[in-house]
């Protein structure tokens, strides 16, 4: 007999599992804030070279990011089953998979990075972004290695360590940022691409730590984890293929709107630019901490899928689409009330921090809307739905949110404005598709199941 749990309890569960993946979530994305707010003190440019630099890695990084969660919810739903062995083949499998797509999307950045020059961007940072592009490309292969370990633990609901690892290396970015771009400790000064370098150093430290935690710590020695592509099976290359590579495109749909977006910002110019890559790197601190509950949710509703516990898979998701309300609005109370404040970490040029205030305006608006739909990712991702949510994100980005705010900025005069109230837009449509869609989708296997049993 199933024990049914309570609000409180839901509550409390996914809390300890999400707050270590928030935090390690939000170092990752501190690594950005850090490299944004430390390149900013050299100027506009350099910062806008950064912006135009991470619209295209982050694109591909995210990508990875997706196929990489596949391991999540199978490990989950095979530890809810009680087959350690079938958790090992799993990893193996995912190891493979993750090595062999780093490879490819490095070599897909490096021969692609000079269609920068071709994007109709100022000439200047241009030539900023290429060199320091390349250098954080060398990091996407080391993040997949990290990421394989990470996404396994999480599925275990060991999510801890890769917060410490991820907050201690964020540490040693922000230190090797000061010694690298402005030149301390007798180095010479780099500026963007110390900044680059410093993440590069900082992603292979963290890849090494988590694999010499995860190979010898002693929760998952019952798992007998180690490397075997000898015994890679097609069935299941495909099975995780099926959730990966639907989630890596959701991500590229998503991210890669927000880097359409920095294209048209260079477009208008300079300063709009720099003022996108302040106001979106402060809005990916509440993204990324809102997807470590979306990581939770996927566990959480993974793991009551695999107990065939419909009723508490219902309830686990809904509590954490009202933990990551609550979340979000705090944050969207934080950038309407600080937005003149905020941008004055990043630079002090007037005409940047005006128009980054303008555009947090419009971030607190969407925090909710972002919230919501991330979290809606990572609950269906747990149920192993993920083409529809593709296919929502696909429309509501590519077909509305981009073409919409497209004719707001350069045809119905708004401006930089215009280019994110189209996001806006895309954001709350997606949100509310895909929770819509986790009710009606929960809802048919509870009622499959009482079925069955009457």
């Amino acid at each position: 007999m199933l024990k049914q749990l309570n609000f409180k309890e839901h509550f409390s569960r996914t809390f300890h599992l999400a707050y270590p993946v928030m935090l390690s979530q939000l170092g990752q994305v501190m690594v950005g804030v850090a490299d944004s707010m430390m390149v900013g003190r050299l100027g506009a440019e350099p910062l806008a070279a950064a912006s135009l630099a991470n619209s295209i890695f982050f694109v591909v990084m995210m990508f990875g990011t997706g196929i990489s969660m596949a391991i999540t919810p199978l490990v989950a739903a095979a530890d809810g089953e009680g087959k350690p062995r079938k958790i090992t083949r799993i990893f193996n499998h995912g190891f493979a998979i993750n090595a062999f797509t780093g490879l490819i999307l490095f070599l897909l950045i490096v021969f692609s990075a000079p269609l920068l020059r071709h994007m109709h961007q100022p000439e200047g940072v241009v030539e900023s972004a290429i060199p320091f592009l390349g250098i954080i490309t060398l990091s996407l292969i080391p993040f997949m290695f990290f990421q394989t370990f990470k996404q396994f633990a999480e599925g275990l609901s060991q999510t801890k360590q890769a917060m410490m690892i991820t907050v201690l290396c964020n540490g040693l970015n922000v230190f090797m940022n000061w010694v690298l771009i402005y030149g301390n400790l007798g180095f010479e000064p780099m500026g963007l691409n110390g900044a680059g370098w410093a993440t590069l150093i900082s992603r292979v430290l963290m890849a090494l730590i988590i694999w010499y935690f995860v190979w010898n710590a002693k929760v998952f020695k019952p798992y007998k984890i180690h490397f075997d592509f000898k015994k890679l099976y097609f069935p299941m290359v495909s099975k995780m293929l099926k959730i990966g590579i639907p989630t890596g495109f959701q991500f590229i749909f998503e991210v890669g709107a927000f880097s359409s977006a920095a294209i048209m910002m260079g477009w208008i110019g300079v300063n709009a630019l720099a003022a996108h890559q302040i106001a979106i790197n402060l809005a990916s601190i509440s993204y990324m901490m809102a997807s470590g509950l979306s990581a939770a949710a996927m566990v959480r509703v993974g793991n009551q899928l695999g107990r065939n516990d419909i009723k508490s898979l219902r309830e686990a998701g809904f509590t954490v689409f009202g933990m990551v309300a609550v979340f979000m609005l705090f944050f969207a109370i934080i950038f309407l009330s600080l937005r003149n404040y905020l941008p004055l970490l990043y630079i002090n040029e007037v005409q940047v921090v005006e128009v980054t205030a303008s555009l947090l305006i419009i971030a607190g608006v969407f925090q909710l809307s972002d919230g919501i739909q991330v979290v809606g990712l990572g609950a269906l991702r747990g149920m192993a739905d993920v083409k529809m949510p593709t296919i929502f994100t696909l429309v509501a980005y590519w077909v509305i949110a981009l073409p919409l705010g497209y004719m707001l900025a350069f045809h119905w005069g708004q401006g930089e404005q215009g280019v994110w109230y189209g996001l806006l837009i895309g954001l709350t449509i997606t949100g509310g598709l895909l929770l819509y869609r986790f009710h009606r989708l929960s809802l048919r296997l509870m009622n499959k199941k009482e079925l069955a049993v009457s």
